[in-house]
């Protein structure tokens, strides 16, 4: 490969193009009809070669083009018109125009078929976007992520999802060296240097940024083949492919795969369209996941998986398995035509993930997680700055942002609520009608309504209902009065937007909401649904007065709700006469009164003591958020004594039962609910009993063992994480120094995790300055910074040590963050503060720089609505409830 100095400099000087560049769209004057794709990749080098070859249609008569090229060093272009003729072509890339290159012909064409053919080098990328390279056990590889828009950064194309075409790739690698793309591959040819060619077989027409290339010394394990089906007449090949000496974990995640692919064609009476199907484990990465059509990536901790693998990682791994599978149908085969519609593909593949996930494993709880990340979204929802899910793209960040619990979970909970209401088999009817009309094309948001009207039979008020949850920002509140007189019961139901104490937001929206509410009568419910599309109204009970209801039966609804006391009271005293998910949204009811100012200490508390009971861990533990922050916000050394007694009084009793060892044969709920419970009371309410258990772990974990390494079986392994940070911070410079001459010789990716993350959890000053700085180093891998970043600021000790060290390092650390984590940074900052005077200090840091970093004007705005939203609640609240509260209910001697 030649030097790539001159290659830079040629980069330089293409970026002088005028200001006429398109920002947002490319323009229709031109559209991509086949791509040709041949790349040079060697990891052990500093870049890559490549030649990319696009059949254009003109569309009309132009002398140049506007495609897409970021940081591509283009030594030549070729333009060979529709009669055959070539043409020396000038490609240049425009300023400040996120990656908009220009393609001059040297004359007019008239509209017709042309091919260009581009030759280019460019470094590997630096930020785990396009083509970058990753280590693992000092090996290097070449990985891609592509989405949303650094397609452009590996190759010059049309890179916008409307834009579907079939590509054939071609790969020249080393010696040694294995390559894997979307397609099978379909030959091997040595060259006179000792590389070898690989080509591939043409693709299905996908957009730019599905495509995926892997490159290293890979283990390749091949597993039966997926059996045809009712759907499919031919078998899928299935591969799953990691790092060189890892192929041995991979059976767990090959096992899981083909139950969830016929779970999924059964789902869509759709096949897999893709032919083959190979699972990578990247060493490195900045998402979870994703979905690349035929070749899809994950992140390494999800697909390396043995006996010692915690439980939760287990269930992570088939659940987001599951969700990128069903990628392949919503948003590959199917793929929205511009990223306002990102949400058809992220929050269809999470409804869809929960409903096969509580099919084939139910002990997963699926049917609970849907409500909490429901819940989860609500929370960010209930910022007057948030988003709406199909929001206006007008720039990078704006695309960037749209990868948030907005898009994925509120969206998953809209589906989930309109399915509801529409009937699951109904609902299942026009998924699939939407599916077949548009497979291997392009849809929008309206076309799917469409499809579930149709195949509900539904009237206008259906779509205008759902596009209200889609194209306004915000959770509804959903207020409820009973009114029982003489004999006749009556529900009368308001709507206005939900916020917090202390927000400024305009409350006054309106949304088209499916209210059922559950009505318990003795021992005996029932439910009654009513369309609210209007500011107010009544629900007449058939049954007469209740003895309580709840005003979201099932939690299938994205609202929040809000009830007089005493209606409240009633349904707090019958809490265990409601469904699991019922009692999740109970607890949120709770949370979100609490943060409205509605419902005071005491009332949170008594629901905690409701819940805790439960043998159901996302119900027992549901309230720690809200106990967290009372422990947090209003306690004080007077107060926080009878806190942390009533927390240990409610959970160590269950911890005891449960032991802080694994048992045989045990369940996978009792080993969650351990490691829930020991991180609580070790982390959060401080007991002294839990960390001295968890540090007599940590110790034994301390020592080097037989096969060099600290002496990892020494604890349970589904509390490694917590075990090690709690030791991190009761022996402090030791814990440390074991733990990081461990990770230098360490190369397995959960181990790396649990030490990375344990390394953050120190709440020393100077400790803390040594594991900051320790993220600046090439020890950490890109892909860990954020894990141990978000550790450590997390520690309400640590909030004003963090970020003295993040104003004197933020430079250097913005070259380790992945472009799509420069604007967590904003948030991560200030995550836990609480005073006006804080949110001073953040904009004043911030405000000049924001907008230099991806999504970084949107997250200052969020970051300073919730310093402002927590002071304010901290006024509503007061200590004088929470001193109350504590008089009433001493700690024991």
């Amino acid at each position: 490969m030649r030097p790539l100095l001159a290659a830079c400099l040629l980069i330089f000087a293409a970026s002088a193009l005028a200001d006429d560049a398109p920002r947002g769209r490319l323009p229709k004057t031109a559209e991509p009809l086949h791509y040709a794709l041949q790349f040079r990749i060697d990891p052990a080098a500093d870049g890559f070669a490549g030649v990319t070859t696009i059949r254009v249609r003109l569309n009309e008569a132009a002398d140049h083009l506007w495609l897409h090229g970021d940081s591509l060093s283009v030594e030549k272009v070729d333009v060979t018109d529709a009669a055959g003729t070539a043409h020396t072509g000038k490609y240049a890339q425009a300023k400040d125009a996120d990656g908009v290159a220009r393609i001059d012909f040297g004359k007019t064409l008239p509209a017709q078929t042309i091919d260009l053919r581009i030759v280019y080098r460019s470094r590997y990328d630096e930020h785990l976007e396009g083509l970058y390279k990753a280590r693992h056990a000092d090996k290097p590889y070449v990985v891609t992520q592509m989405e949303p828009i650094s397609a452009r950064r590996a190759f010059p194309g049309f890179d916008e999802p409307v834009f579907k075409t079939p590509y054939d790739v071609t790969l020249e690698v080393p010696p040694g060296q294995k390559g894997v793309t979307n397609a099978a591959q379909k030959s091997a040819v040595k060259l006179a240097d000792g590389w070898t060619r690989l080509t591939f077989e043409t693709t299905a027409k996908l957009p730019t940024y599905l495509i995926a290339i892997g490159v290293g010394p890979w283990d390749v394990v091949d597993a039966p083949p997926i059996a045809a089906s009712r759907w499919r007449d031919k078998p899928v090949p299935l591969r799953a492919i990691a790092a060189a000496g890892e192929g041995p974990r991979l059976k767990e995640i090959l096992g899981a795969t083909p139950q969830i692919v016929a779970a999924l064609e059964d789902y869509f009476g759709y096949p897999y369209a893709f032919g083959k199907l190979d699972l990578l484990a990247a060493p490195d990465f900045s998402a979870g996941a994703m979905e690349n059509a035929g070749l899809i990536i994950y992140r390494d901790t999800l697909m390396l998986l043995d006996a010692n693998s915690p439980t939760q990682l287990r269930r992570s791994s088939f659940e987001v398995n599951t969700h990128e599978l069903a990628h392949q149908w919503f948003g590959d085969t199917v793929t929205m035509q511009w990223w306002d519609d990102i949400w058809l593909n992220e929050a269809f593949a999470t409804w869809l993930e929960n409903r096969i996930t509580g099919r084939l494993r139910p002990e997963n709880r699926a049917d609970l997680g849907m409500v909490e990340g429901a819940q989860y979204a609500m929370r960010a929802d209930s910022l007057a700055s948030a988003r709406r899910v199909r929001q206006p793209i007008s720039g990078v960040g704006d695309i960037e942002d749209a990868f948030d619990s907005l898009t994925y979970q509120k969206g998953a909970a809209v589906l989930g609520m309109f399915e509801a209401w529409l009937g699951e088999e109904t609902f299942r009817s026009g998924i699939r009608n939407y599916v077949r009309e548009h497979e291997f094309g392009n849809a929008t948001s309206d076309d799917l309504i469409a499809a579930l009207a149709k195949a509900g039979d539904r009237d206008e008020r259906f779509g205008k209902a759902m596009k209200s949850f889609l194209d306004q920002p915000g959770v509804p509140q959903v207020t409820t009065s009973l009114s029982c007189d003489g004999g006749k019961a009556t529900l009368a139901l308001s709507q206005q937007r939900y916020f917090p104490a202390g927000s400024k937001g305009d409350a006054a929206q309106r949304w088209g909401v499916p209210v059922c509410v559950r009505l318990g009568y003795g021992d005996k419910t029932s439910v009654q649904c009513e369309l609210l599309d209007q500011a107010s109204g009544t629900m007449t009970l058939a049954d007469g007065c209740p003895d309580w209801y709840l005003p979201n039966a099932d939690s299938r609804g994205y609202y929040r709700i809000a009830m007089p006391a005493a209606e409240l009271g009633k349904l707090t005293a019958a809490v265990d006469k409601l469904a699991e998910r019922e009692q999740l949204g109970f607890a949120d009811a709770i949370r979100a009164g609490f943060e409205r100012g509605d419902v005071d200490v005491a009332a949170a508390l008594a629901a905690m003591r409701q819940l805790a009971p439960s043998k159901t861990r996302e119900i027992s533990t549901s309230l720690f958020g809200t106990f967290n922050w009372i422990r947090d916000y209003l306690s004080d050394a007077t107060t926080r004594p009878a806190l942390d007694a009533f927390a240990t009084s409610l959970y160590l009793p269950r911890l005891r039962e449960l032991g802080y060892a694994q048992r045989a044969g045990e369940n996978s709920d009792d080993a969650l609910m351990r490691s829930a419970l020991a991180e609580f009371l070790a982390r959060d309410v401080e007991n002294a009993q839990v960390r001295a258990a968890l540090v007599e772990q940590g110790r034994a974990v301390l020592k080097i063992g037989d096969n060099g390494h600290l002496t990892f079986s020494a604890a349970n392994y589904d509390l490694l994480g917590t075990t090690l940070s709690i030791t991190v911070q009761e022996l402090g410079a030791p814990a440390i120094d074991a733990l990081v001459a461990e990770i230098g010789r360490q190369s397995d990716p959960t181990l790396r995790a649990s030490m990375i993350g344990a390394l953050g959890a120190t709440r020393d000053g100077k400790l803390g300055d040594r594991v900051r700085n320790y993220v600046l180093t090439d020890a950490v891998k890109l892909g860990e910074v954020s894990r141990l970043l978000g550790v450590n600021q997390s520690h309400p000790e640590n909030h004003a040590a963090y970020w003295t060290w993040l104003k004197a390092n933020f430079d250097a650390l913005v070259k380790r963050m992945p472009a799509k984590g420069e604007g967590r940074l904003v948030e991560r900052a200030s995550d836990g503060w609480c005073a006006a005077a804080q949110e001073k200090e953040l904009v004043e840091f911030f405000a000049p720089r924001a907008a230099s970093l991806t999504g970084g004007d949107t997250a200052l705005a969020r970051a300073r609505e919730k310093i402002a939203l927590c002071v304010a609640r901290r006024e509503k609240q007061g200590t004088a409830g929470l001193a109350a509260w504590a008089k009433a209910n001493p700690p024991a001697l």
